[in-house]
């Protein structure tokens, strides 16, 4: 299947730069995945599309403060490091920039000092592997100097990081949120809770792969990142319940979903507590185990993750939804607008 198959016009405007002052205020576009056909509405609004006994799947990661500036040791040249992944206790895979000044050994200092990193080892396309020393606690040194990575096309600065946090955020360790969640409200979850619907929570933390785009002319050769993700024994029998009575699972965003079908992949269609790496890669012709509908943002043309929403309703249904949205001018991406597929 050709790239190109996955491309579409979006003019630069309608990339969201700055959240809403209202998460829920967000407009929605409801896609039907079997008729295409497309209903307009808000995202406060949403609870009016889900029934007692539904499940809203959650990715209840954090994202960390992993953007971080500081200098050469022996230099002072100025170097700016973005942590990709933690391995083995201070042990980190980065991304420096510029790379040529961060040779094996090179001494990188942040701040006042509290927070330093020896490169370890050097990597493909400016990855550098890296130890931290530090005086406290690591996560709160990074809280005090990090700044939030925020994607390559938001130009602006982010006045509140909160705002790129979901409210339910809680395992550390993503390098870029879910985004589809980020529309929810605490009173929005609790008014589908009073409707019936259950919540529920997996983890899979976000690597910067989600942003890389898809290179190879045809999509079968393309190369999936791996990312890292858990569900606990509660999830997966409340999943394997609602399963049973009947009852749709939603996920919200490519991430929960991707979660969810690698379990449900692995397990012949049933949900299990587990946790481990996943690289799945769900584009047209696959078949959903796991999910009936998803909540997800507008996405980059010729992605992987619009690739998986076209798996799931129809690449003609999404374009041509995609190419409604444009012309009545939702706002794409991160901090954008949001739709519902069902």
């Amino acid at each position: 299947m050709k790239l190109e198959l996955f491309d579409f016009d979006l003019p630069e405007r309608l990339i969201a730069q700055v959240p809403l002052e209202k998460r829920d205020a967000s407009r929605l576009m409801v896609l039907n995945k079997q008729t295409g056909a497309i209903t307009h509405d808000t995202f406060s609004q949403i609870t009016d599309y889900f029934q007692k006994g539904d499940c809203l799947v959650l990715n209840n990661t954090r994202v960390l403060p992993a953007r971080l500036f500081g200098m050469k040791e022996d230099t002072g040249a100025k170097v700016e490091l973005l942590l990709l992944k933690q391995e083995e206790g201070d042990h980190w895979e980065t991304l420096v920039k510029p790379a040529k000044r961060v040779k094996k050994g090179t001494v990188i200092t942040f701040g006042d000092g509290r927070l330093q990193a020896v490169c370890t080892e050097e990597m493909e396309h400016g990855g550098r592997k890296v130890e931290f020393q530090y005086t406290g606690i690591f996560y709160e040194v990074l809280e005090s100097l990090g700044e939030m990575p925020l994607p390559p096309y938001i130009k602006e600065q982010l006045d509140d990081r909160e705002r790129y946090q979901t409210v339910y955020s809680k395992e550390v360790g993503s390098a870029a949120a879910p985004t589809a969640g980020l529309h929810f409200t605490t009173e929005l979850l609790d008014a589908l809770k009073a409707k019936g619907v259950h919540i529920a929570f997996i983890t899979l933390h976000v690597g910067l792969g989600t942003f890389r785009p898809v290179s190879a002319e045809r999509i079968e050769e393309h190369e999936m990142h791996a990312e890292f993700y858990e569900m606990n024994e509660e999830t997966a029998e409340e999943l394997n319940c609602v399963r049973k009575e009947g009852g749709r699972i939603i996920s919200v965003g490519t991430t929960s979903t991707r979660t969810l079908e690698t379990i449900a992949s692995a397990h012949d269609g049933e949900f299990k507590a587990s946790s481990g790496w996943t690289s799945i890669f769900i584009y047209p012709g696959y078949t959903f185990k796991a999910i009936d509908g998803m909540i997800t943002n507008f996405h980059l043309p010729k992605s992987s993750l619009i690739m998986l929403v076209s798996a799931l309703a129809g690449r003609e249904h999404v374009l041509k939804a995609y190419n409604e949205a444009v012309k009545e001018e939702y706002r794409f991406f991160s901090f954008g607008d949001a739709m519902l597929i069902q």
